[in-house]
């Protein structure tokens, strides 16, 4: 998630330091010279193993680090500089790395009777990290601490109210966690099966990230009890931003995006029809522009990205793209990546994972 000016070439090559430069090979170091902003990404290579890279808003690939498996979501602290790349649920794995290379990758493994579910946020100091996880033998939602000033040792727990819990960030001032509990039941041993489609608890959640204490929850209404919370971002004026998934009937038109704030109940993005059905009633992935006051949707099932005003959320641009995956913001507007390899408007040999993350 990106929180106020984002990190630009001279930026990037100050952090990184002559060493980083040095080992980049001829083409790698111009993509970064000719880049304006840096994002990061999971990605599948043609032969099958899976990295992370760091990325131009070109497209072009300036550095990876591999991985043991699939990636999904990412976290960023601009405090520290260093990147977390959130394995795939089931996944129990985390990388942190340091896309400038001045520190040696950190492998997370969560702990016995949990899995991470793909999605994480740093506190704004870079202190502390905080993960979504799923207890999978009790079928709740838990949020991991991890200590970043002590090697990402697991210090604690918070229960996130809610099962599914899928994406999850932190306030600008660092004193309230958000949740997205998306409400489908899951268990390893089923791999990624939705076990309880006909009774999901779809809800949205604030907690208190020092204590853990619950301070709101949003639970849906009967009628979209199907429609999964997935994804969440942060606009300037505190505005929480949320993306959603329908799991019921096909023909249904549910409301696939809205905000809330502290406070303040739901309100949704009153969506044309036609927008709906563009995006195939599925929200993959949510970013808010703070400079431009726009929020990003993409949707791989509708191969579809939807730009909104962040104020109104009137629809302000739409596009086709074929598998669109990640959403984040751009110099003007949003970047979107695909799952066939697209990056703005250039494609590459990797196939990029369903989330990217600005640098800055």
């Amino acid at each position: 998630m990106w929180r106020g000016e984002a990190i630009d070439r001279r930026g990037f090559l100050k952090a990184a330091g002559i060493a980083f430069t040095a080992a980049l090979s001829p083409r790698s170091l111009m993509a970064l010279e000719r880049a304006d902003a840096v994002y990061a990404s999971g990605f599948r290579a043609p032969d099958g193993s899976f990295g992370v890279a760091t990325v131009s808003e070109r497209g072009e690939i300036i550095d990876r680090v591999a991985l043991p498996a699939r990636a999904h979501g990412m976290a960023y602290s601009a405090a520290t500089g260093r990147t977390v790349a959130f394995a795939r649920r089931p996944g129990t794995f985390a990388m942190v790395f340091d896309p400038s290379r001045q520190a040696e990758p950190v492998m997370i493994t969560s702990p016995e009777g949990r899995h991470f579910y793909g999605h994480g946020h740093f506190s704004p100091d870079g202190s502390r990290l905080y993960a979504s996880e799923n207890d999978f033998d009790g079928n709740r939602g838990m949020i991991g601490v991890y200590d970043a000033r002590d090697k990402f040792r697991r210090v604690g727990e918070f229960d996130a109210h809610g099962i599914g819990t899928h994406d999850m960030t932190v306030s600008d001032d660092g004193e309230l966690l958000v949740i997205a509990n998306g409400g489908i039941e899951t268990h390893p041993d089923f791999g990624r099966a939705k076990l309880n489609v006909d009774r999901m608890e779809p809800s949205l959640v604030l907690l208190d990230a020092k204590t853990g204490a619950l301070i709101q929850r949003h639970s849906l209404s009967a009628s979209l009890k199907q429609l999964s919370t997935r994804h969440l971002d942060i606009a300037e004026d505190g505005r929480i931003w949320f993306a959603c998934q329908w799991e019921g009937e096909r023909n249904a038109l549910p409301p696939l995006a809205g905000w809330f704030s502290k406070g303040d109940d739901l309100s949704f993005a009153k969506l044309p029809e036609e927008t709906t059905i563009r995006l195939g009633n599925y929200v993959g992935a949510i970013a808010v522009n703070r400079r431009d006051g726009v929020v990003g949707l993409t949707s791989p099932v509708g191969g579809a990205a939807v730009t909104l005003d962040a104020k109104t959320g009137t629809v302000v641009k739409e596009e086709a793209v074929r598998e669109a995956a990640g959403v984040a913001p751009a110099a003007h507007g949003i970047a979107v990546s695909s799952y066939d390899g697209r990056f703005n408007d250039t494609r590459s040999k990797v196939a990029w994972d369903q989330h990217i993350i600005r640098l800055g």
